[in-house]
C-alpha cells in the first residue's frame, strides 16, 4: 500500500499530469509525469480501465503497480506528480514484466 501522501487522488491532478505531463509508454502500460512547482511529496495514480478485464483482473493489476511503485518512490523528483495506466495487455502480463515496463518508461520521462 502506499502511504498517505503519496497517494493521488484529486481528479484535477490527473487531468494535469495526463495533459501537461510528459508520456512513455510499453505494451503493458503507460505513465504520465509532471512535476509542478512547489514542496509536495511525490504522488502516484492508477488508471485501469474495464478494457483489461473483470474487476478481480482490474484490482490484481492496480495492487501490482501500487506494490512497484511504492518501490520506485524514490527515484520520482521532489514533487512529481505520476499517472500509471494500465493497458489490456496488463492483464496477462507477471510481476516481473510489469516492473521491466515500468522501469523502462520511468527511464525514458527522465531523459
Amino acid at each position: 500500500m502506499l502511504p498517505r501522501e503519496h497517494r493521488l487522488v484529486s481528479g484535477d491532478d490527473f487531468r494535469k499530469a495526463t495533459r501537461h505531463g510528459r508520456r512513455a509508454g510499453t505494451r503493458t502500460l503507460v505513465a504520465h509525469l509532471w512535476v509542478p512547482e512547489g514542496g509536495s511529496p511525490a504522488r502516484v495514480g492508477f488508471v485501469v480501465s474495464k478494457a483489461v478485464g473483470p474487476a478481480v483482473t482490474r484490482n490484481r493489476v492496480k495492487r501490482r503497480l501500487r506494490h512497484l511503485a511504492r518501490e520506485r518512490l524514490s527515484s520520482l523528483p521532489g514533487s512529481a506528480v505520476l499517472v500509471v495506466r494500465a493497458l489490456p495487455a496488463a492483464a496477462e502480463a507477471s510481476y516481473d514484466d510489469l516492473g521491466r515496463d515500468l522501469d523502462s518508461v520511468l527511464e525514458r520521462i527522465a531523459r
